[in-house]
């Protein structure tokens, strides 16, 4: 296709670097990924947000988290329509093909896609209610989230309604069958955290959700 262009130079830099460096100096380890497929012991739904980097939050190594990223670490209710589904797909794939132990709902402080369901559902993004809008109707998902949070003082809801993108998507992972079977068995733990960009925290949920702690 003529709109497929070689990548910028500063990636095709980057990437020699890094196969000169971290991939020559762990090559058996890649091989043995290759090889024997990947155990991953935690899912990681995260936010596409580029200030947002869970492997290095955590220190993870390539084949320790599989990992799902979308506008605002959103987790649809399950629903088998027959339409495409790509977060349900990748909870699917994790939990029963892969068993993760663990699932971890990661939200964020700042988030652009928060602020604009904040401002849709308070009448302040017209654009955001289009039937077109893509970024609108995902964010359909969290108007729970804004009912819960809209009578608080104005300066607070966003803040607020960011926590709630990590627990409304908690809830929605409960209406999957196959993740319920999986908690109540033992089988797999659901986590929410939510990492504060500009100082580095990260605040969890704790009794289900109506506190925070920092981690």
């Amino acid at each position: 296709m003529q709109n497929v262009r070689p990548l910028p130079q500063y990636l095709v830099g980057r990437y020699h670097g890094w196969k000169a460096t971290s991939y020559a100096e762990n090559s058996a380890w890649y091989r043995r990924l290759a090889e024997d497929g990947q155990r991953p012991r935690a899912m990681v739904i995260s936010c596409c947000d580029s200030r947002v980097h869970v492997t290095s939050i955590f220190g993870a190594d390539s084949g320790e988290f599989f990992i799902h990223r979308n506008i605002a670490n959103l987790v649809p209710p399950y629903a088998p329509d027959g339409l495409q589904h790509g977060t349900s797909a990748a909870v699917e794939y994790a939990v029963t093909a892969l068993h993760v132990a663990h699932l971890i709902v990661v939200g964020h402080t700042s988030c652009g896609g928060v602020a604009g369901c904040h401002a849709m559902c308070s009448g302040r993004a017209p654009e955001l209610e289009e039937k077109s809008s893509f970024v609108g109707r995902w964010m359909d998902i969290l108007r729970p989230g804004y009912e819960r949070v809209k009578d608080l003082p104005e300066d607070q809801q966003v803040g607020a309604l960011e926590r709630e993108a990590v627990m409304v998507s908690i809830e929605n992972l409960m209406t999957f069958p196959f993740v319920k079977t999986a908690v109540e068995s033992g089988e797999l733990s659901l986590h929410g955290i939510v990492h504060d960009i500009k100082n580095g925290t990260l605040m969890q949920a704790e009794d289900g959700g109506r506190r925070w702690a920092e981690i």
